[in-house]
């Protein structure tokens, strides 16, 4: 317990100093606004803000960028119950009962929930994630190169299996992504890898640039073909506050989201997304009036709302403790992490616990100040919504231009970005999702290394993945995923056919 407090103190120090404070209230100031403004998202605005976090130390850098990623959360339901449009895929089932409260006179109660049910799960997933963190991260250390390999596998598949398009479509931007993490240098033998004689590929496809072009630019051309004019709502919005009755219906729900959404949040895939269509289903199973759904009932804003913000929390725990991040953005804050030196992984907690405890406070923090922005400042956030995207879209492009030449006053960086940008909008078009790429291209010197290293280790026999148990399990769960999703596809193809 001594131990625990002194860690919790030193996070206070680390999080609480001027400095840090600044650089939560522009994290979470700028995932609200994103989670407002539809078809951005976290990912897109946390590769745009990458190249300012190499001027900073580590530990106010990934403050801002979880800043934005539980920010976002928040936003994602102004924009569902405005305007029935999720601002964040994790606030699509809020648009079922969130707009129509709205439509019934009720958008503040809505509004209102939402905020505090995301502060109640976002504090309490925080407390969890302290509690179980460094234990596993303990557990973690039991890890060799093929037990990290073999979650690696398990990671990538599950990820795949829960893509919302074609499993087949997820695996080959798995692939795609791990093929474009081989460019470069092979650190072993220091040959050049599939460079194609271009000079400047010899440190690798950088991930900003990708990341930029893929969620930035490629999300700008999608959005501009897209864009349409939405219905606000107009009424004025008042009684932000839940009363009694709100909160005897909704208190149930919170609680329930909380747990569901912190331990789905653990696990590879869009844990966040699933997390509230399950909260969804659970709530009108469990309700007396369940035909009253998606007709304007505050459970269905409050058990959704809480499990996507409890399970970013959930998120953090395979990256702080395995190093092994299960959705993009965490992969991306993965990137940002080791681009500033640092490995997550077991030793992070011991070896850079100022880091670690400061970002689990400011956590703390941030749901606070996330609580006392949103409700004042709906009215603003209404105004913004009705900017046409086509005058904020030449400003987005112009910083994603910026952001990749100043990496390293490149104009190499810049077409590459521009390249993966069209990539992206392309990917976009013809559905194939970019989470199994860009996690499968941070992973990919991981996942090579810790072949490569097993390799060595059991004398170049493939028996070692087979002999440990951990690795065996997860191999094992991978193979099971893959064989289900197989059957899967050909009962419905004999169902069909029967039909």
């Amino acid at each position: 317990m001594t131990g625990f407090l002194e860690n919790f103190s030193l996070g206070c120090q680390v999080a609480l100093t001027a400095n840090n404070l600044l650089y939560c209230f522009i994290g979470v100031l700028v995932g609200t606004l994103i989670g407002v403004l539809p078809g951005i998202g976290p990912a897109g605005a946390i590769s745009l803000l990458l190249p300012i976090t190499y001027g900073i130390n580590p530990a106010s850098a990934i403050i801002m960028l979880a800043g934005i990623y539980y920010g976002a959360q928040y936003g994602g339901s102004t924009t569902s119950i405005l305007v029935n449009i999720p601002g964040e895929s994790t606030s699509v089932v809020t648009c079922l009962d969130g707009y129509q409260m709205a439509r019934e006179g009720r958008a503040g109660p809505a509004l209102g929930i939402a905020a505090f049910g995301s502060f109640i799960a976002g504090t309490i997933g925080t407390v969890i994630l302290m509690l179980v963190a460094q234990p596993l991260s303990e557990f973690g250390l039991k890890f060799g190169p093929p037990e990290y390999f073999s979650l690696m596998v398990l990671a990538l598949t599950i990820l795949t299996y829960f893509s919302s398009g074609s499993m087949v479509k997820a695996i080959i931007m798995a692939v795609l992504g791990l093929s474009l993490s081989q460019i470069g240098i092979d650190l072993v033998t220091g040959r050049v890898r599939f460079t194609f004689g271009i000079t400047n590929l010899e440190d690798g496809v950088g991930l900003v640039p990708l990341v930029m072009g893929l969620f930035g630019v490629g999300e700008i051309l999608i959005n501009l073909e897209e864009s349409a004019g939405v219905e606000i709502f107009k009424a004025k919005i008042k009684g932000l506050l839940p009363n009694l009755k709100d909160w005897t219906d909704s208190i149930g729900a919170i609680i329930r989201g909380t747990f569901l959404g912190f331990f789905l949040g653990i696990f590879p895939g869009g844990g966040a997304i699933i997390s509230t269509f399950i909260s969804y289903a659970l709530e009108k199973k469990l309700s007396k009036h369940p035909e009253k759904f998606g007709t304007g009932v505050i459970e269905g804003v409050a058990g959704p709302e809480s499990a996507n913000n409890a399970a970013t929390s959930g998120a953090f725990i395979p990256l702080f403790t395995l190093g092994i991040p299960f959705n993009v953005i965490t992969a991306l804050l993965l990137g940002a992490l080791m681009i500033h030196g640092l490995q997550p992984g077991p030793f992070l907690i011991k070896q850079h616990p100022d880091i670690f405890w400061g970002t689990i406070v400011s956590m703390y923090v941030g749901n606070v100040m996330l609580l006392i922005l949103n409700l004042p400042l709906i009215g603003l956030w209404v105004k913004l919504l009705k900017i046409p995207y086509r005058i904020l879209s030449p400003f987005l492009l112009l910083f994603c231009i910026v952001g990749s030449y100043t990496l390293n006053n490149s104009t190499f960086d810049v077409l590459v970005m521009l390249i993966f940008g069209i990539v992206g909008y392309l990917f976009k078009k013809f559905e194939y999702e970019l989470a199994p790429l860009v996690l499968a291209f941070v992973l990919g010197p991981m996942f090579e290394n810790s072949l490569r290293q097993s390799l060595i280790l059991s004398g170049g026999g493939l028996s070692i993945f087979i002999t440990r148990p951990i690795s065996i399990l997860c191999l094992v769960i991978a193979l099971l995923i893959l064989l289900s999703s197989i059957f899967l596809r050909k009962r419905r193809q004999i169902i069909a056919k029967m039909g």
